[in-house]
């Protein structure tokens, strides 16, 4: 079932050519194509298998902590969406034309579907979002849209036909459950089968459509935090732990006959204690750091197989882990790291691993860390089980 066997779930050396990206080393990718232009990879992982059948997807998309959505497309050309869980019956026929079933965060539930996303940490970690696998039948697709990040679509089963094209009109359709482009004019149109990859920036618009029966297309996602909430997240956790207890004082308040007048002095107040709140930039990276590591909504850990012994490890899946010069943030935690255990930490960050050696030559401090976090499930020990 799963062909992973034959790939290895490391990234590619940033200067080394590979197929995943068509013959480019991921320095050349980023440079010329990231954010900037699409690019068609034929056969980009050579003899690729699904990494789940169809049961297995349909059965997944029926579990309470799983992000599902089913979209059928009407032979009026009218559009509905439901939100799962669902049950198998709760899903059209196999044999009805024009449905998909999407699933979200498939790398969060499945080994297999988390290491095909480690083949793309050429990309920091903190842009990594999520695998989803869209199911369709015979011509079943989702209109054509435009997403806001960028996306990597790996044709795992059957065929889909692809068109694309520059986004020169984002009004969407109106009385339609989903995104749908109102005017779409495609540039580009090619249909994809296993192994094949399309990469997209970001506001290029896309349909794709599954071809000569049903088909299955893996779509790698890439975060992309929006300013203004960034913002107000990140000064919401720095005010949390921010010290000022200074009052407002208005000695020179006159009498006034427009009482409900905003102060402008108290505005001023307002900025000053935020200016100060955000010109701590040691306080801007640590609230980041939490923030970029804070676990998915319905996440949560399993407890470990066996006891902690000092020993070969491997992050769990779910654990999103970041570094910078004076911090480890693991799962919205940050923790001071400096010397040989900063170190340690930053290679278990990038490598998701340690040997057996480099735990054992850890300090009794850095021990006692990776204890705690084997106790909460956040990391294994080689050999546990990991699905």
């Amino acid at each position: 079932m799963t062909s992973l066997a034959r790939h290895t779930d490391e990234p590619p050396a940033i200067d080394q050519p590979c197929a995943l990206l068509g013959g480019l080393t991921p320095r050349q990718f980023m440079r010329r194509h990231w954010q900037r232009k699409p690019l068609l990879i034929r056969q980009a992982l050579p003899g690729f298998e699904p990494l789940l059948s169809r049961a297995q997807l349909f059965a997944l998309a029926g579990r309470e902590e799983v992000e599902s959505r089913l979209i059928v497309r009407e032979p009026e050309g009218r559009w509905r969406l439901r939100h799962g869980p669902f049950t198998r019956t709760a899903l059209p026929p196999l044999k009805r034309p024009g449905w998909t079933l999407l699933v979200q965060g498939v790398d969060l539930h499945v080994e297999a579907a988390h290491r095909l996303m480690r083949r793309f940490r050429f990309v920091p970690d903190a842009r990594l979002d999520d695998l989803m696998i869209s199911w369709a039948s015979e011509g079943g697709g989702v209109g054509p849209h435009y997403d806001s990040y960028d996306v990597f679509l790996l044709q795992a089963h059957g065929r889909r036909r692809w068109r694309i094209g520059r986004l020169k009109d984002p009004a969407l359709q109106d009385d339609v459950p989903l995104k749908i482009l109102r005017h779409f004019e495609p540039e580009q149109e090619w249909v994809l089968e296993p192994g094949d990859m399309l990469y997209l920036p970001p506001r290029w618009g896309h349909d794709g459509v599954a071809e000569g029966g049903e088909c299955m297309t893996y779509s790698i996602g890439f975060r992309v935090p929006q300013r203004g909430g960034l913002a107000a997240e990140l000064v919401q956790r720095m005010a949390d732990e921010h010290e000022d207890d200074a009052l407002y004082r208005d000695p020179a308040q006159p009498a006034t006959d427009a009482p409900a007048r905003l102060p402008e002095a108290m505005v001023d107040f307002a900025r000053e204690g935020l200016a100060r709140l955000v010109a701590d930039e040691g306080a801007v990276r640590l609230a980041l750091g939490e923030i970029m590591t804070e676990p998915k909504p319905r996440v949560w850990f399993d407890p470990p197989e066996r006891p902690w012994q000092p020993g070969a490890l491997e992050l769990d899946r779910r654990t999103r882990m970041l570094y910078d010069e004076r911090h480890v943030y693991i799962n919205g935690e940050a923790l001071r790291a400096a010397g040989r255990d900063a170190r340690l930490m930053w290679a278990l960050a990038d490598r998701r691993g340690l040997s057996a050696q480099a735990v054992r030559r850890a300090s009794a401090a850095a021990q006692a860390l990776l204890a705690h976090w084997h106790e909460a499930g956040w990391l294994h020990l080689k050999g546990e089980s990991l699905d």
